[in-house]
């Protein structure tokens, strides 16, 4: 699966406990990356300066569903189970 263009859910929904540039303590859950542009693209794909767990992350129909939206909930959900887990 390729990315939807303009989506950013995975820059949105889950937490990101390494730093970001522009956000050195990371970022909580539902709350929107430093990085991201107003348009939903990422300033730092592709380039050094990405955190490792952005750059691993890879879209997948079951965590981004059919549109931007359902990526939002599904990555939502799928971060409160691993913090209920934790």
């Amino acid at each position: 699966m390729q990315c939807r263009a303009g989506c950013g859910a995975c820059c949105i929904a889950p937490s990101i406990s390494s730093s970001i540039p522009g956000m050195p303590n990371g970022k909580a859950a539902g709350e929107r990356c430093i990085q991201l542009s107003p348009e939903n693209y990422c300033a730092l794909f592709g380039k050094a300066e990405r955190p490792a767990v952005c750059s691993a992350f890879l879209p997948d129909p079951d965590v981004c569903g059919s549109r931007n939206e359902e990526a939002i909930q599904l990555l939502g959900w799928l971060e409160q189970q691993t913090a209920l887990a934790s």
